[in-house]
């Protein structure tokens, strides 16, 4: 009896040959995704090196100088960030962070100035009460299932408002107590101490969000809250923790902005806000695309900071600043959106 051969269904079929279009097709996956991560790195290192030999901010933009001010200024804007990123990863905005750092801000100013204070009690009491403030807004949101996004915002009108009155719509300048000021204008290895407060919040930040049974579940809640709470996350305790947290960190950038600038204005707010939700927006679309994450906030709120540091020692109009930090919150907002959406396509 002879052998049959094997069915043409059961042959091995042969191995593509190198070069082959599978092999093509994963080498141009590969780079995607690498530009995909690193797109943000990429253009904020291209954008310094613009600023750095265009003509008309070359002589002062590469300056050890400014670049300490690029790093010190956007420490405020980074800190709000950070603490921006805890609502939005369990699926929440808060608008009114802006707001608890001018109040955190004027607050504490004014209990120096006026009240003659101790640093430290001028100081603890701000942050004590963004916490409240924190609270009052998870409270509203989890337990009155209120909208984030009008709660926020009402309670940003709210503490502008009693900002205002506080302050008589004057700035604070004078009896603010010298040794914050002077810690803020203080420098380490060429840094700002203030940068070196921001680097260990983000760090504290990363490993909550990445190594922490509390912080899988804030992206988890974020994902799909319905599927988190079978599971038996608790999903409202976490969500109002969120607010707490952002708050008391927005709390912490106030003091942080006093330190910079020796003084406070009640309506220094929305100026920090939204080119730290523009940072916040940018970040998720590098390193892990799709998600919010700290090291990319961090990139991002460095890009928003030289551009608009480049722009204006290139002789660009007061507006620009803010026509930059709206078209780089739009643009963020959509490529974030479009990377979160085929992320969890895929």
């Amino acid at each position: 009896m002879t052998e049959t051969s094997a069915p043409p269904s059961a042959t091995t079929a042969p191995a593509p040959e190198p070069g082959t279009a599978p092999q093509r097709k994963r080498r141009a996956t590969a780079v995607g995704h690498f530009f995909e991560k690193f797109a943000l790195l990429l253009l904020t290192v291209a954008v310094f090196v613009f600023f750095t030999f265009f003509p008309a901010s070359s002589t002062a933009f590469p300056t050890a100088n400014n670049l300490s001010v690029i790093f010190g200024s956007q420490a405020v804007i980074a800190l709000i960030a950070i603490a921006a990123l805890f609502p939005l990863v369990g699926g929440r905005f808060d608008f009114s962070l802006g707001a608890v750092a001018a109040m955190s801000q004027t607050l504490a100013a004014g209990l120096m100035a006026k009240s003659g204070w101790p640093l430290w009690a001028a100081i603890l009491l701000p942050v004590l009460l963004s916490s409240l403030v924190g609270i009052a807004n998870g409270f509203f949101v989890t337990r009155m299932e209120m909208s984030p996004f009008v709660t926020t915002l009402g309670m940003a009108m709210l503490l502008f408002g009693i900002n205002m009155w506080y302050t008589s719509g004057q700035t604070i300048i004078t009896g603010v107590d010298p040794a914050i000021v002077k810690f803020g204008s203080a420098r380490f290895l060429g840094l700002p101490l203030v940068v070196y407060v921001v680097l260990v919040v983000a760090a504290i930040a990363w490993y909550v969000f990445t190594h922490t049974p509390y912080g899988r579940s804030l992206y988890a809640i974020g994902s799909n809250a319905a599927s988190a709470k079978l599971v038996g996350i608790p999903v409202e305790r976490n969500v109002w923790s969120t607010f707490i947290v952002s708050s008391v960190i927005a709390g912490v950038a106030g003091i942080i902005q006093l330190s910079r600038l020796g003084s406070a204005t009640a309506s220094a707010g929305n100026e920090i806000l939204f080119p730290a939700l523009a940072a916040v927006f940018l970040g998720a679309t590098a390193f892990t695309p799709g998600f919010f994450n700290v090291i990319g906030t961090l990139v991002g709120a460095v890009f928003v900071s030289i551009s608009v540091s480049g722009l204006t020692l290139a002789g660009a109009s007061g507006w620009a600043s803010n026509v930059f930090n709206g078209l780089a919150l739009l643009i963020a907002v959509g490529l974030s959106t479009y990377l979160g959406r085929r992320r969890r396509r895929g």
